[in-house]
């Protein structure tokens, strides 16, 4: 039998539930009421007699029956309906502090998110903002409670583990100096979200263990090999023992996907018999050096096998902002000042691609607002000259493919941006109906954010990247990869296939602030990892190159 306090969360959560969805609030609140009697009960309501349950304070005839239905069946019909239809996201969104269900309601029907990691980047692109009840305070307050909750779930973004992970490093090194500590797994090999800090270390197991106990890590492993232990952030730090002549063999061991070295051992088990470093394995295998972030599918081998890999991108190769927001739409700053920091950071010209119309809740330009914000960007190109801001939008593709605008005012553009925000729960032939549609458009220069993923939040609508890239290249457009940290898309398993078709990919921020402009390295590390030359970089133009190459790809 059900104790109290289950029947009472059972009221409970009906009580919020049926605020989220907007049901009667009458009801609601006298739910939200049964429950906390029902809590307080000093009895077992199983104990009580059926008829007894009616005369109950706090319990109304409405809620002794929905108390008798869950003593006789275990369950609450109009609860499990609700469920039903709830969302798993929104119901995580309860775990967040100073969201209740009337907020949720909002975010959910009003702004439709549906998981925490879609709210969180609302919030960092100032959404929030827009609806009653969600002030700037608000929405910090849900964006600490949100990375606070994310962080316990022990899975990072690399941005969000970076600084720890140079932090720990320093820590390592400062108490063993006489140690090697070298990382490597996920965070060595570059990857877009990380399970756990690993390293290589030469260290014997009892001072290791004796620090880390004495710093308050749990330990949950010990072996002769591996240490396995979880602070108060939650991260996981593995530690990988070695003798110092088996260092450079055990490290190449953990600085490769299991594929890869799968392959490797199959081919070269010579070349990992006590090296001095990586260099020399791949020496010994004669074989060219592969970076380690590039160290994922077998195919890399064979290409390294008859040829040196070309130098991948670096953040210093990007030389222009492409795909950014102002105080026009949801973002922070004045286009000024976006122009401004862009200056300041050597950067030779900034596109600006507020939202477009139908982004009503990014508050999306009218049409009488962008021949304003054009006047506008005229005169700061009169003040900043020979620095250029370039006049773009971020068109949604709307639900049949189509772009915002007529075709007249998308004329107006020096570059649109083609991205679809809105109905992302598509199957493949809807989602490859509409992106097709949009980079078929003679007005699109861009795909941006190719599938809408949010990276540990949302998985993204499916599409065929084959066909998309094939489509991109047939009709002159770029393709984006968008570096905001929890985007990351194109994802790099695709980029190394777009660049051998022909694609021109672009790595952009997606900035809506002036620090923005600093996920550029995040979105240069997920395009290293695809192998990407700069030369097939759009943002790697030069403000001239960039001139001539938007002229050469005009198609109306």
């Amino acid at each position: 039998m059900l104790p109290n306090s289950a029947i009472s969360d059972m009221f409970s959560l009906l009580s919020k539930l049926m605020d989220i969805h907007q049901e009667n609030s009458f009801k609601s609140k006298s739910y939200g009421s049964a429950a906390f009697a029902i809590d307080k009960l000093p009895e077992q309501v199983q104990d009580i007699p059926r008829e007894q349950l009616f005369s109950l304070r706090g319990i109304g005839e409405s809620t002794a029956k929905k108390i008798i239905e869950i003593l006789d069946t275990g369950k609450l019909g109009q609860l499990d309906e609700l469920i039903n239809k709830t969302p798993e996201g929104v119901f995580e969104m309860l775990q967040i502090k100073g969201l209740g269900p009337k907020k949720i309601s909002t975010i959910w029907k009003e702004m439709g998110i549906e998981t925490i990691g879609e709210l969180l980047y609302a919030c960092n692109e100032n959404r929030l903002l827009l609806y009653k009840g969600f002030g700037e305070k608000t929405q910090n307050n849900v964006a600490e409670a949100i990375e606070f909750y994310l962080r316990n779930q022990g899975h990072f973004l690399f941005a969000e583990i970076e600084s720890y992970a140079a932090a720990f490093q320093q820590t390592l090194n400062n108490q063993f100096p006489e140690n090697r500590f070298t990382c490597c797994g996920d965070f060595a090999m570059q990857r877009p979200t990380i399970e756990s800090l690993d390293w290589v270390t030469d260290i014997q197991p009892t001072p290791l263990l004796d620090f880390l106990t004495a710093n308050a890590f749990a330990i949950e492993v010990t072996e002769s090999q591996k240490i396995k232990a979880r602070g108060n952030e939650n991260v996981s730090l593995v530690f990988n023992l070695t003798a110092i002549g088996e260092f450079q063999k055990v490290l190449f061991r953990f600085n490769g996907s299991e594929e890869f070295i799968t392959s490797w051992n199959e081919q070269f088990p010579l070349s990992l018999k006590n090296p001095t470093s990586e260099a020399e394995i791949f020496s010994l295998a004669s074989v060219n050096y592969i970076p380690i972030c590039q160290r994922e599918k077998k195919e890399i081998i064979e290409k390294a096998k008859s040829q040196a890999l070309p130098d991948s991108i670096r953040t210093e190769d990007v030389l222009g902002i492409i795909h950014s927001h102002s105080d026009w739409s949801d973002g922070s700053n004045k286009v000024e000042d976006m122009a401004k920091a862009c200056i300041d950071k050597g950067f030779e010209y900034l596109v600006i691609s507020d939202h477009s119309k139908s982004a009503f809740y990014a508050n999306g330009l009218s049409e009488e607002r962008i021949k304003q914000q054009h006047l506008y960007i005229d005169e700061l190109n009169m003040k900043f000259a020979p620095f250029k801001i370039f006049k773009s939008i971020e068109s949604d593709i709307l639900n049949d493919g189509a772009l915002d605008y007529s075709n007249q005012l998308l004329g107006t553009f020096d570059l649109v941006i083609a991205s679809v925000h809105s109905n992302l729960k598509m199957s493949e032939e809807k989602a490859m109906q509409r992106v097709m549609a949009a980079i078929e458009n003679p007005y699109t220069t861009i795909l941006g954010h190719p599938t809408g993923r949010l990276l540990l939040s949302r998985k993204g609508y499916p599409i065929n990247h084959e066909k998309i890239i094939d489509a991109c290249i047939a009709n002159k457009v770029a393709i984006e990869i968008n570096a905001h940290p929890r985007r990351l898309d194109l994802d790099w398993n695709w980029v190394h296939v777009a660049q051998e078709k022909g694609a021109l990919l672009s790595i952009n921020p997606d900035a809506h602030n002036t620090e923005g402009y600093n996920d550029i390295r995040y979105g240069v590390l997920a395009a290293q990892k695809g192998g990407l030359k700069k030369e097939n970089n759009l943002s790697s133009f030069s403000l001239a190159k960039f001139e001539e190459y938007l002229a050469s790809v005009k198609r109306y």
